[in-house]
């Protein structure tokens, strides 16, 4: 038994696919089920190194979120976090904003459903602002980052900014009083964007 179960999980692989923007990645583990459930390997080091994904991740974190929810749109500037987002419970509209400043995307974002039927992941180097939505009745995230949160550092970006144009999925938002005062894109200085 011990065998079987070594074999399989060291065949075991994910598939990796670049969004619209190059740089931001979709991670699809491959799923084992049978009658007890489901197995998959939600994070394996070397395999994304492979991939040329060749962070080291130092933080997880998990939030829980009510529909209607949207968390966002946060970066870190000066202790940039390079982030692996899942969701483990529901459904969530995960995105992705090019805050590179002289990029052939800046301003432009990827978003993608994630959620505990598809296991996707979205993988989301420095250089972008990420935010969620959640499309169902609640939604457990579930994501690594390659640094501490750092309050000093941290920035964002207004979640109905109308240079971006995010379709969120959700008709009335429920929001921070943060993330409700964040600047729109065209505001930001130059210190502000990598």
């Amino acid at each position: 038994m011990e065998t079987w179960s070594y074999k399989f999980i060291k065949i075991f692989r994910m598939k990796i696919y670049s969004s619209r923007i190059k740089e931001v990645k979709v991670i699809e583990p491959q799923l084992f089920t049978d009658n007890r459930g489901f197995f998959y390997e939600a994070f394996k080091q070397s395999f994304l190194n492979t991939s040329n994904i060749l962070d080291i991740f130092v933080q997880d974190n998990i939030s829980k979120s009510y529909r209607g929810t949207i968390r966002g749109l946060h970066y870190q500037k000066e202790q940039p976090q390079v982030k692996i987002v899942q969701c483990i419970s529901g459904e969530i509209l995960d995105v992705a904003v090019d805050v590179r400043a002289g990029s052939k995307t800046f301003g432009q974002y990827v978003a993608i459903k994630l959620s505990d039927i598809n296991h996707k992941q979205l993988y989301i180097p420095e250089g972008f602002a990420h935010g969620f939505s959640v499309l169902s009745e609640e939604a457990i995230i579930y994501y690594k980052c390659s640094a501490y949160y750092n309050q000093e550092s941290e920035r964002g970006i207004r979640w109905d900014d109308p240079q971006i144009r995010i379709n969120w999925g959700i008709d009335r938002p429920i929001l921070s009083e943060k993330d409700r005062t964040y600047p729109l894109l065209k505001s930001l200085t130059e210190k502000d964007l990598f």
